[in-house]
Parts: structure tokens; sequence; C-alpha cells
């Protein structure tokens, strides 16, 4: 080696390891002898929090589905002919039909051209021309003010104020959102500080909806499990609140409260009483409320009914109206509309602080405003049509379908689990989900471990991988120590979920016996 090459040499490992101490990528040697620069991202350099998120709904049994339908579409040979998810809230790709009225007006507002042919009714009309006349230059693909279209914003709180028993609401308190997630998202942003001790803690039900557990990790907030009680129905226990608070705060500082109502992946609706309980423990601890109501027309059970969190507060009186804070959720998402793709949401804020207000419409200002179709299909959720119009009677013809035939399929899971041995299943009161609990023998547990597997994933993978059907583990979900559950969906149609539910029950059998 030439004096030249060795001085290269010398100033590249300087170099090296200066980057190193500045936590920069080192650079490798080729196979040619040429110097060759690391990636800058790697999974060592990454955000810490992101590895953290966790998302089982889209987890590693869905690929494997998806990659089990690729292989039979290429001709694999597999011992059933399809794959049957049940694994996400995904109405349209269950085969729930569209509102008619909902899609006429959308496909009128993105092609206003249309206005003009005479298949369309004229209340769709004239709800498309009063959606375009909002939007700048009478055009969806114009941005929105970043809080959302005012009239829609108007209308939501008209919407809110039916469903209410006219309970006020402020449209200045609403804020237009893409799907209910972004703005449970967008408030724990809000609520996240501190360090240590002072680091804000959240409380959230066990089992719960992943995105809670996912947004926490990824702003670094303490989770604060609260667990509900399974053997009567999923109910949530205010002992069990105060049991997790007083011990969260002997290591973080808890600042908010969620609730799941109707409750996902439960399938449970809160009475009344248990709503007011909530409030009143909410406001002696000085917890902010965050309640996610995105399935409240989806209630099945004879007995229950929807109570929104603010209707109940406000009925309470003054000492709580007046104090307590809440942000509550809706979206297009679910109910008997399943318009999941359009990601259209809200959500309401009450008692919030003027001055938070302003940075929390600074902070969606950031991201210009939530999808315009979207916020066109809200309005039309809470304004749909009314009685005299043309499309009313069809409109109420479809919505009633779909609530019923999802009120007949709810019931029909609960009974076929719970003729299985070793399965069961508390009543789907609402929602669009079981969660029932299942059996799995100590064979089948060791044989997991060993793999490095929760039980109830080992036991989802192998019903996919023998049955085709995809279902999520309740590991996925949270649940107490020494149990096992999965989730599934109730949104196949009828034929498709007898079919799916046979051979849930026909898989357990046969596994039981296997390991037993």
């Amino acid at each position: 080696m030439n004096h030249g090459t060795a001085l290269l040499w010398k100033r590249r490992a300087l170099s090296s390891l200066s980057a190193t101490r500045r936590g920069l990528p080192k650079e490798k040697m080729t196979e040619n002898g040429m110097m060759s620069r690391a990636k800058v991202l790697t999974i060592d350099t990454i955000n810490p929090t992101v590895k953290k998120v966790e998302y089982a709904v889209r987890g590693p049994i869905v690929q494997r589905a998806v990659e089990l339908e690729r292989e039979l579409s290429q001709g694999m040979k597999k011992p059933f002919a399809e794959v049957i998810k049940a694994n996400i809230g995904d109405a349209h790709a269950m085969g729930q039909q569209p509102i008619t009225f909902f899609r006429q007006v959308l496909a009128l507002c993105s092609y206003p051209e249309l206005l003009s042919d005479n298949t369309f009714p004229e209340d769709a009309k004239s709800r498309a021309c009063r959606i375009l006349q909002s939007c700048g230059g009478h055009s969806m693909g114009a941005y929105s003010a970043s809080q959302g279209i005012d009239s829609v914003r108007e209308d939501v709180a008209r919407y809110i104020e039916r469903r209410d028993g006219g309970v006020p609401c402020d449209p200045d308190d609403i804020y237009l959102t893409t799907g209910a997630s972004d703005g449970i998202v967008t408030m724990l942003k809000l609520l996240v500080c501190g360090e240590g001790v002072s680091r804000t803690g959240v409380m959230i039900s066990i089992p719960q909806y992943p995105l809670y557990s996912a947004a926490l990790a990824e702003l670094g907030a303490v989770q604060i499990n609260y667990y509900l009680n399974e053997e009567k129905c999923w109910s949530l226990d205010i002992p069990e609140l105060q049991r997790a608070l007083d011990e969260a705060r002997q290591y973080c500082n808890p600042r908010a409260l969620c609730i799941i109502n109707p409750g996902n992946p439960t399938g449970q609706v809160q009475s009344r009483k248990c709503i007011e309980d909530v409030i009143r423990f909410a406001a002696k601890e000085r917890l902010f409320l965050m309640a996610d109501e995105v399935y409240q027309d989806n209630v099945y059970a004879d007995g229950c009914q929807f109570h929104s969190f603010k209707k109940v507060l406000f009925e309470m009186g003054p000492e709580y109206s007046d104090t307590v804070e809440l942000a509550s959720f809706h979206s297009t998402s679910k109910c008997y509309m399943g318009e999941c793709g359009f990601r259209g949401g809200y959500m309401e804020l009450i008692n919030m602080d003027d001055e938070v207000k302003a940075q929390l419409t600074k902070l969606v200002s950031v991201r210009l405003c939530p999808p315009v179709p979207g916020q066109a299909l809200m309005d039309l959720v809470v304004n749909p049509p009314q009685p005299g119009e043309p499309s009313y009677d069809n409109f109420i013809k479809e919505r009633t379908a779909t609530l019923s035939a999802l009120a007949e399929k709810a019931k029909l899971t609960e009974q076929v689990l719970n003729t299985v041995q070793g399965i069961s299943c508390n009543p789907v009161q609402g929602a669009m989900y079981s969660f029932p609990r299942i059996t799995i023998p100590e064979k089948a547990v060791k044989e997991a471990t060993e793999k490095g597997q929760q039980p109830d994933m080992f036991y989802c993978m192998k019903m996919l991988e023998e049955t085709g059907i995809c279902l999520v583990p309740g590991s996925g979900f949270g649940q107490k120590d020494g149990t096992y559950h999965f989730r599934m969906t109730i949104l196949p149609p009828s034929d498709k979920l007898k079919i799916l539910l046979d051979k849930v029950k026909e898989f357990h059998q046969k596994f039981t016996q296997q390991y037993s």
C-alpha cells in the first residue's frame, strides 16, 4: 500500500469514527474495494416509539391471509377454497351495500355535470348543490377550512341537538376529522406532556381497540389498563377504574379516561347509570373524558339503548355540565353507513379551555383539512332525506334492512358459538364484533410458547392455515392473564357468516382433540 492510499484509509477511518460519535451511519467496504455509505434510516436509528406501536387488526394474521389469497389465485392447493376475512369492521369489503342516496349525492358533487341528468332525484341534486356552494370554487377538489366546512359543522350541531333531545350544540365546538381515529389521536397529542412520574397517563379499557395502545405508544404516553368485567357482559365497574387509577398515580400523571360505547371489541352497550357513574368518577378525579361513540346506531339487544355522554352529562346538571371536559367522536365508517374509505368523522368538544382550543385549531391547520368528500358524506349522515322528500322511503328501507341484518347476525353469532364446548360468547349487544372466550389446551399453550407465540395467536394462525378463516387473537386487544379470546366481525353476509361459524366450530373441536 503506497503512502497516498494509506493516508486515504486513515482519513476514512477517522471520518467513520467521527460519524459514529455523532450518531451518523458508517461507511462500509464493498466487494470491489469501494466504500459504500450505510443507510441513514435503519431499524436501529428510527424513532424508538414507532417500534413500540402494534396494531393487531392488520397484524401478522392478516398479512398471512393476504399471502394465502395470492397463493390461491396462483392455483396452489389449500384445504379451503377462499379466505374469509372477519378481522376488521370494513362493512363494504364484507359485502354490505352502500346507501343509494349517499352515493348519488357524492357522485353529483364529484361530477357536477350530472346535475342535468334526470335519473337523479331532486333532493339529491339540491343537497349536492348546497354542499358544492360551501366548497371553494364550488368544487370538492378545493381545500376547506381546517376545522371543516362551516355548513357541515352547522348540520352536525343540529344533528347532535336532535339526537340529545334539544341539548344545545355550538358549531364552533365541532371539528370535522379524517375518520374518528384522527380526532382521537389529535386529542391525545394535546393531552400528553411531562416526564417521569409526571408523564401523562391515559386510562383505556381492556380489551381495547388497538388504536389507543398504538397512539399512546407512538406519543410516549403511559397506558393505564382498566379491565371490563367479562362475567357481567363486559360491564364497566367503578371500583376497577379506581383500582387502576390509584395504582397508576404512583408512576405517572393520569389525565384522561377513554370509553368506547358501544364497545369494540366486546360489543357491550353501557347503561345510563354506568355513564352517570363514569362522569361522576371523572369529575371527582379531574380526568378529561374521551367518548368513542362511532357505533351509536349499532344497538341490537333488547333492553339496550345508546346514551350519548354529552346528553347524560347535561342532564346531570351544571355541577357536571359546566365543569367536566369531554371530547366525543363519531364517524361515517360504522353504523349503517359502513363508508370506511371516505374517512369522514367529527369530534365535539365540551368545556375546553379557550386557549387550548386555539392551540387545537393551530394543530389541525398544519394538516390543512380533512378530506372534503368525507366531510360531504358526514353532512349526509347527519342530514339524511326527510319525510316527503323523493329519496326518503328508499333511504329508510335501506337503513332499516342493514341494521336489521346486523342484529340478526349478532344473535346468530352468539347462539352458534355458545354451542361449542370450550367457547363462551357474551351477547353481542351492539357494535360489529363478538369477542368469545376460548379454552386452549395446555399442550397447545406449551407448543405456542416454544414457538414464541401467544397461545391465541397460535390458535388463530392455525385456524387460518387450515380453514381460511381470518380472525384476530384476543392478545392483540388485551385480556386478563390466563384467558384467551378472538375477535370476529359479524359483517359477512348471512350465508357466508354461517359457513364461517361452522368452520370455527369444526376447527375448535378438532384443535381441542389434537392437543388433549
